[in-house]
């Protein structure tokens, strides 16, 4: 089978296709015919050993995957070969098959592609548990996104939406801003590129202001950080919850008194931490991801697709934030149906 090896700390570049055998499952697991690879900010800091965890090199990165049960390993229950499942693993999905602890598969319904189906997890996972879990998310609520057109920001627009909030989304472009529109965005700000000086931060809270409304964002998800924080915590509303999901664009410095001020909570969202700590959570809110996209009220946005050998394009193109909606690397010969892959 192929595989994309990171063998030395770098960029996308440094990485490369192998060729592997093929892995045997131990106990309590099951080797997985790879249909897809979504593909994550964390990936790009995982091969630059920038991540929290690093794993031992060589070592594939790719931390969700969908795909088809080749094969069981002693003790595993609950789960036959031909079945269609995602899981995330934190690394090793960009391979043509993985070993996989059976206690993280997610069953895929039969009426939803298996490609499509390779995006939902680590987005929209993170999304609903950072909503629900730590945003105590309400309906009327109004709810401020930025960095609205990526993944994990366009999966926050429809479920702000689905949860009954109205939601703003702020982006860098009138293309980004478009794609969030199409999600169910009541509202965009279109922001400059940081850094910004004081006079810039000035305009930038304002304008998010003038768009969440005298009363303030109750909830604001936060996926980019750096000098787009402050302007953001500046138009939260009085016991507003400020949701700390990722920083690409750099940790931010927080003034706190506005938290005294304000009344407010700056809350972290750590979802691969609280999917170990508590996996049964962890599945309800996937369970209700599933129903929701049945209903029609989700679904992964796939701006574009990759073969094995682009994956580090794909990881290069999300580093440098040109990504709207998911990237994702389908394996060669891969089915979006109830069919497995290639071996």
């Amino acid at each position: 089978m192929k595989a994309v090896l990171s063998e030395t700390v770098g960029g996308p570049e440094t990485l490369r296709v192998v060729a592997l055998d093929p892995p045997v499952p131990g106990p309590g697991q099951v080797v997985v015919d790879v249909a897809a690879c979504a593909i994550n900010f964390p990936d790009a800091l995982i091969i630059r050993d920038l991540y929290q965890f690093k794993p031992p090199r060589p070592f594939s990165p790719g931390s969700e995957i969908s795909g088809v049960i080749r094969a069981l390993g002693p003790d595993v229950e609950g789960w036959e070969v031909g079945d269609r499942v995602i899981a995330g693993l934190g690394s090793g999905g960009l391979r043509e098959q993985v070993v996989v602890e059976a206690a993280r598969l997610f069953r895929v319904p039969d009426a939803i592609d298996l490609i499509e189906a390779s995006a939902l997890l680590m987005t929209y996972g993170t999304t609903i548990h950072a909503l629900r879990d730590r945003g105590g998310i309400r309906s009327g609520e109004t709810m401020l996104v930025l960095g609205a057109a990526g993944g994990v920001g366009l999966s926050a627009v429809e479920l702000g939406k689905a949860y009954g909030c109205r939601v703003i989304a702020a982006v860098s472009s009138e293309e980004k801003a478009e794609m969030a529109r199409r999600a169910g965005a009541d509202d965009v700000v279109i922001y400059p590129r940081a850094p910004f000086d004081r006079e810039q931060s000035k305009a930038l809270a304002q304008q998010f202001k003038d768009a969440v409304g005298a009363g303030g964002a109750d909830i604001v998800f936060d996926v980019v950080g750096g000098d787009y924080s402050e302007p953001a915590l500046r138009a939260i509303a009085w016991e507003g919850r400020f949701l700390v999901i990722g920083f690409p664009a750099g940790i931010a410095r927080m003034p706190l008194n506005l938290t005294l001020l304000k009344s407010c909570d700056i809350r972290g969202v750590f979802w691969g931490a609280f999917t170990a700590r508590e996996p049964a959570r962890n599945a309800a809110n996937i369970a209700e991801l599933f129903q929701l996209w049945e209903a029609g009220r989700i679904r992964p946005a796939i701006s574009r697709t990759f073969t094995l050998a682009e994956a580090g394009e794909a990881i290069a193109m999300l580093e440098r934030r040109e990504a709207m909606g998911k990237l994702v690397v389908v394996m060669d010969g891969a089915s979006s149906g109830s069919g497995t892959v290639a071996a």
